[in-house]
C-alpha cells in the first residue's frame, strides 16, 4: 500500500511558540537549590508530576509521609535528599502501586554506604521507605553502569553536603551518560565543581556548599522537536521561545538533524 503525504497548499501560519520548561533541568535545579544555604528561589520550573511531588515535598519539610504518586524522578531525587538532610526527621517516602513495583535497591545500598539510614517499609528493594536525616560520611563507592542516570544524579547532587564528598566509579557502559553531564554542569553552576578521570567513569566530588545564584529553567528541546517536525513539511517561520542554542539537554541535537530537511 502506497500513501502519499503532501504539505498543506497553504503553507504554515506564522507562529510564536512559547515551549514548556523542561522537566529534566527543573528536577535538578530544585533539588540543588534546595540544598543550597539562603538559596535564590527559582522564578518557573516545569508544570509536570515529577515536579510537582518534589516543589510540594520540598515546601512542606515537616511531612511525615511524602507521597510522589508515580513520579519516578521525585522517588530518586527525594531519596537522596532526604537521605542527606541532616535535620534528624524521619519520612516515609510512598507512592502509586506501580511505583511500589519499580526497584530501588542499588540507590539504596550506594546511599547506606554513604552512611544513610533507610529502612524497607514493604518489599526489600522497593518502595516504600523510612528514611532519617542525618549527616552522611560519603566516601568512596563503586556502581554498575547500566543502572538508571538518575540513581548517579541523585547522589552526585547530594555528594556536596557529605563531610568526606563522594568518589563514584562506574562500571560497565554507561547510559543516559548526557543526563549525568547534565548534572555535573547544573552542579558548577552552583559552584560545585566535580572531576572525572579513568575515561571518564569515575566521578569525583568535593564536599561543601553550593553558592546561592539566579538561574532560569531553559525550555525544553524535547517538546520543540515536534515544531522541527512540523517546519520540515510546512512553509513559513516559527518561532520558539525560551531555547539555548548550548544546551544541555540532549534532545538539542534535532537542530542540527533538522538542518538536513531544510530547518
Amino acid at each position: 500500500m502506497d500513501f502519499q503525504i503532501f504539505p498543506p497548499e497553504d503553507g504554515f501560519p506564522q507562529a510564536t511558540v512559547s515551549l514548556p520548561l523542561s522537566k529534566s533541568i527543573s528536577n535538578r535545579a530544585l533539588i540543588i537549590n534546595a540544598l543550597t544555604p539562603n538559596a535564590i528561589p527559582l522564578s518557573k520550573v516545569a508544570l509536570c508530576d515529577d515536579t510537582d511531588a518534589i516543589v510540594h515535598a520540598l515546601a512542606n519539610p515537616e511531612e511525615e509521609i511524602v507521597n510522589i504518586g508515580a513520579a519516578g524522578t521525585a522517588m530518586r531525587f527525594l531519596t537522596a535528599y532526604f537521605a542527606a538532610k541532616n535535620d534528624g526527621r524521619t519520612r516515609i517516602i510512598d507512592g502509586t502501586g506501580r511505583m511500589r513495583m519499580r526497584p530501588i535497591k542499588p540507590l539504596v545500598d550506594a546511599l547506606r554506604q554513604c552512611g544513610a539510614e533507610i529502612e524497607y517499609v514493604g518489599e526489600e528493594g522497593y518502595p516504600p521507605l523510612r528514611i532519617s536525616g542525618k549527616q552522611l560520611h560519603g566516601g568512596c563507592i563503586t556502581l554498575t553502569a547500566g543502572i538508571s542516570s538518575q540513581f548517579v544524579s541523585a547522589l552526585l547532587m547530594t555528594a556536596p553536603a557529605m563531610t568526606d564528598g563522594l568518589c563514584l566509579t562506574l562500571e560497565g557502559d554507561i547510559v543516559s551518560r548526557p543526563y549525568i553531564d547534565m548534572t555535573i554542569a547544573l552542579m558548577s553552576h552552583w559552584g560545585i565543581e566535580c572531576e572525572t578521570s579513568n575515561s571518564n567513569k569515575t566521578i569525583s566530588v568535593p564536599s561543601g556548599s553550593y553558592k546561592a545564584v539566579e538561574f532560569n529553567v531553559e525550555a525544553d528541546w524535547s517538546a520543540a522537536s515536534y515544531w522541527f517536525e512540523i517546519e520540515a513539511v510546512s512553509y513559513g517561520e516559527i518561532a520558539l521561545k525560551g531555547l539555548n542554542d548550548k544546551s544541555l539537554q540532549g534532545d538539542s541535537h534535532v537542530a542540527r538533524i533538522f538542518r538536513n530537511f531544510g530547518v
